[in-house]
Formats: structure tokens, sequence, C-alpha cells
């Protein structure tokens, strides 16, 4: 699986625009965090390369980059948590799940 890093705020933009064609994933990670390690684990080792031909998967180190995750929660009107992931398509998040609900077949469900 290939991950686009998100690093910085200007960067949701882009998200933005992107989500205009293909639904963007956004997994916002603690990597002190166990749980997050294991919803981490769990989209990768179920990730195929056609899924990336329909979602453009993002990586957010939380602890690295507070302040894109707090760009993030007012952005889409969603309250911050960790894990978390998003899928933001026509620049809105239409679906948001934390903790043990991540799972990518519940991603999946929400980019057709």
């Amino acid at each position: 699986m290939k991950w686009n890093e998100l690093l910085h705020t200007d960067q949701l933009e882009k998200i933005d625009r992107e989500s205009n064609t293909t639904p963007v994933l956004i997994l916002k990670h603690s990597t002190r965090c166990s749980i997050s390690s294991v919803a981490l684990s769990r989209i990768e080792s179920s990730w195929k390369e056609e899924y990336g031909m329909n979602l453009k998967p993002y990586y957010l180190d939380l602890l690295s980059h507070r302040d894109v995750s707090a760009a993030i929660a007012t952005r889409y009107g969603i309250m911050h948590e960790s894990p978390q992931v998003l899928v933001i398509s026509g620049g809105k998040c239409i679906y948001s799940e934390t903790h043990s609900g991540i799972r990518l077949s519940g991603i999946l469900e929400h980019t057709k």
C-alpha cells in the first residue's frame, strides 16, 4: 500500500480538489497508540492494488502534525479522535470512523 503523506494544512485544498474525481481516505494515526497501530495494520493488510484506482489514501502522523489534525476537524466538521479515518468526496467528509470500528470494508462501502 502506498500512502501519501499529509504534512501541511495547505494540502487540504489539494485533497478537496482530488476528492471531486476520486474519494480520498485520510488516516489520522498516533504512533504511540496500540489501537491506532492495529487500525493501520488492518487497513494495510486488507488493501489491494486495485483499491488505489477508486480511493486515494493519505496518512497523517498526529504526533508530528497536530496542526493538520486540528485543521481537518475544523474544515470537515468532524471532532478529532485518534485513530480516525475520514473519507472525503466532493470536498466534504462523507464517512468517519474511529478506534476499533476502523475497517477497510466500511471505508470501501462509502467510495462506491
